[in-house]
């Protein structure tokens, strides 16, 4: 089995799952916010404010904050593996995206669990 240096213990497999399965899971969270929409005939504030204080809302919506950000993560990788050749500024690239989807996990986070 040849080992490949460059992928950093991932494989294509490994990306492949996550990818599917993190879409699935924005597939799954669209449903839920639309069958909001649905089932509100006029959404107000309060009702807005009420749906998203369920808990199994916070967690669904985690969920799918870090199936966002896995998904963004692989493909920025792919991206800028194809697209950057020079190796300083492909990996000086994928830390400052990688600091920005750190950042967007916290504020995601302290938004839902308003910490």
């Amino acid at each position: 089995m040849v080992n490949v240096v460059a992928s950093v213990g991932r494989n294509g497999v490994h990306d492949f799952i996550l990818l599917r399965a993190s879409a699935i899971i924005l597939a799954l969270y669209t449903i839920l916010i639309a069958g909001f929409f649905v089932v509100t005939p006029t959404v107000t504030f309060e009702q807005w404010h009420g749906f998203f204080a369920c808990t199994s809302v916070k967690v669904a919506t985690v969920l799918a904050l870090l199936a966002l950000l896995t998904h963004a993560k692989i493909g920025v990788w792919q991206i800028l593996s194809d697209y950057i050749k020079p190796a300083f500024l492909r990996g000086a690239l994928q830390f400052v995206f990688s600091v920005i989807l750190l950042a967007y996990l916290v504020f995601g986070f302290l938004t839902v669990w308003g910490v």
